[in-house]
């Protein structure tokens, strides 16, 4: 073999292999999107993906979209620790990527994959008894608290919380006389 036939196979495999050799995972797929959008990247998480898939696999199971077959979903999230957590799911497509465009299209969907400080995402599918139909559920969550016995014998920090006050009632507003005001000019 000639090396233009070696090179020519060898970037034959190389491009055939190249989808396969740059496929994203999930977690880089939603991180990239929400990067865009100016969001924090996520990481996978096993508590979440516990969640997810106990989601997905009961969908499957009763071959229902629900975001209740199991339950409310903050008691299903509650062991994750988080502060805010949202929970997507969909059913049809058997790619991961189709999924996330649906879920992108959809203004609601959409949301929750943008979730504020959002910092660990769980993904999971599930085919139904026929084996044709495939559910997904991803879990999303952020604002996790300090993990129990961090921080021994220092002095713990209080978490930093913004309200949102009313503004304290003004007094009424004197009368200037004016009746049209255009560029400072009292008319």
């Amino acid at each position: 073999m000639t090396h233009r036939a070696v090179g020519a196979v060898t970037a034959g495999f190389l491009i055939l292999a190249a989808p396969a050799i740059a496929a994203e995972s999930p977690a880089e797929l939603i991180s990239s999107f929400r990067a865009r959008h100016g969001e924090v990247r996520v990481t996978r998480d096993a508590t979440l993906d516990r969640i997810a898939l106990e989601q997905a696999r009961a969908m499957a199971a009763k071959d229902q979209l629900s975001h209740e077959v199991l339950g409310p979903f903050t008691r299903r999230v509650a062991s994750a620790g988080a502060g805010r957590a949202a929970e997507n799911i969909a059913y049809g497509y058997e790619s991961f990527e189709k999924t996330l465009g649906q879920w992108i299209d959809s203004s609601g969907h959409r949301k929750n994959l943008l979730l504020h400080n959002a910092s660990r995402v769980g993904i999971a599918s599930a085919r139904d008894a026929s084996g044709k139909r495939t559910y997904w559920a991803m879990v999303i969550a952020g604002d996790y608290e300090p993990k129990p016995g961090k921080g021994k014998g220092k002095r713990e920090k209080e978490p930093l919380v913004a309200v949102k006050r009313e503004a304290a009632p003004s007094a009424p507003a004197k009368s200037s006389g004016c009746r049209i005001k255009v560029f400072s000019l009292c008319i």
